[in-house]
């Protein structure tokens, strides 16, 4: 999928660890690690909002589009 998520890099900016993010945006680990390892088909934009507001960040700071054999398509 040409969409990367950038999770790990705003958790290690914070200085955060997975757990406490799930736990402060109200998801479960498990669904975290499939969003942050990329395997996600789609993400609520009220988890964006609670994810980007947990990291003080902006959604480009978690997600980017990489140019790839499947955007070529």
């Amino acid at each position: 999928m040409p969409i990367a998520v950038d999770i790990d890099v705003m958790l290690a900016r914070r200085k955060m660890s997975v757990g406490e993010l799930a736990d402060r945006v109200g998801i479960t680990p498990a669904n975290l690690a499939v969003l942050k390892n990329g395997r996600a088909k789609a993400v609520r934009f009220a988890t964006l909002a609670a994810l980007c507001e947990v990291l003080d960040c902006q959604p480009g700071d978690l997600l980017r589009w990489e140019a790839g054999e499947e955007a070529a398509g």
